[in-house]
């Protein structure tokens, strides 16, 4: 494919995506359509389509409506390409712009240049303050691919090295001791040897820093009740050397988990209904996502004001169920991989408010400006009586 032919193929693909298709589904009817395009044309037309989802209203704006077309414009003047470049009229590629096109367009301001729809804007501009404009712009941008290294088979030096003959270039972070940034190769990552024998796995550094800061020792007994695909089980599996019990209230999240931990060597038990204390217990609880909306930009134009009021009853639901699990002394771990307030510091004091014989001992937000996606954990300890179960 031609350059132009990729950003004609990005444009219907997000005619599909504004009509309601998902954006995933959307990339992989055009690939089955699609049959002539290589794995380098896919991957490049998936970048453009990413690209204009993280910056939808920008570009909306810069190229003058929400067509695919339209959107494509506003892309190409965002990254100063020449749009005759773009817009050729070759067989595969967009019609020349006309001369409305062309004179069409405006420079976003407000919510639209942080590409936010406007209430969100405003909940970050209340809620984060000085932070809320970068914290806005790093979710406009690509994020960073970051591996964790398994402890349970590999130092970092070791799986960076095994990396690196693989073709794959990393580089240390230092906001978790197991996290490696991939400088070059990700895409390499799949199907590379280091990644196959479990001596790596795809997690954001974030993600990795907040399994760093749980309070585990080898023996205790602990529970991921919102497992999910497992990344943060994986990684405390491999802090304690032990078992883990992994729930998730929707089964099927979890179909890769048994695979993924025999991969990592990693001794992982799927519990459909925990019983019995537990010495801690993570509750990575569903959220906006908005501290990872530059992998899942769809998220920040899906939400609405109704859907978070859902997940704040959900949240705290999640938090009173579980409350029993733990020991007296023993820690519930709540975490989010988002940066509202109203699903993170005013959960906490809610459920405090409501359950005297808890206390907060850690409170910490992961910005998205230190690099990885934007993480909050809370880190509350039962000083009351137990509860039975």
């Amino acid at each position: 494919m031609t350059p132009a032919a990729r950003w004609a193929a990005a444009a219907q693909i997000m005619d599909e995506i504004t009509d309601g298709v998902p954006a995933e589904k959307a990339l992989t009817n055009w690939a089955r359509r699609s049959r002539f395009a290589g794995s380098k044309d896919r991957a490049a037309v998936r970048d453009h389509v990413f690209d204009i989802l993280r910056c939808w209203r920008s570009v909306a704006v810069l190229g003058g409506g929400t067509s695919g077309r339209e959107l494509v414009l506003g892309r190409v003047r965002q990254t100063g390409l020449d749009v005759d470049t773009v817009f050729t009229g070759d067989k595969y590629g967009l019609a020349p712009l006309s001369d409305a096109e062309r004179n069409a367009g405006d420079v976003p301001s407000g919510a639209a240049a942080a590409d936010l729809p406007d209430w969100i804007y405003d909940i970050f501009r209340r809620d984060l303050g000085d932070d809320a404009h970068a914290t806005a712009e790093a979710v406009r941008s690509r994020a960073a691919v970051f591996l964790r290294v398994n402890t349970l088979k590999a130092d970092r030096t070791t799986a960076q090295n095994a990396l690196s003959a693989a073709g794959i270039d990393t580089r240390p972070h230092d906001l978790s001791p197991t996290a490696l940034e991939v400088v070059d190769g990700a895409r390499r990552i799949a199907q590379s040897g280091p990644y196959l024998d479990g001596l790596v796995e795809l997690q954001d550094v974030s993600s990795q820093a907040v399994v760093d800061a749980l309070p585990l020792q080898p023996g205790q007994r602990v529970l991921d009740y919102c497992a999910g695909g497992g990344g943060k089980t994986l990684a405390m599996a491999a802090r304690l050397r032990g078992p883990v019990d992994a729930h998730d209230a929707d089964p099927r999240r979890m179909s890769d988990l048994t695979t993924r931990a025999q991969r990592a060597g990693a001794d992982i038990r799927q519990v459909a209904a925990p019983t019995g204390l537990y010495d801690l217990v993570l509750c990575d609880v569903p959220c906006s996502g908005s501290g990872s909306w530059r992998r899942s930009p769809e998220g920040k134009w899906r939400l609405t004001e109704a859907r978070l009021s859902d997940l704040h009853g959900v949240q705290a639901s999640i938090l009173d169920r579980v409350a029993p699990l733990v020991k007296p002394d023993g820690a519930l771990a709540y975490a989010t991989c988002s940066v509202l307030k109203s699903e993170n510091e005013v959960q906490i004091q809610r459920f405090l408010s409501t359950h005297p014989e808890w206390i907060c001992a850690v409170q910490h937000r992961f910005s998205l400006i230190s690099g990885g996606d934007g993480f909050f954990l809370a880190i509350l300890r039962r000083v009351g009586k137990s509860s039975t179960t």
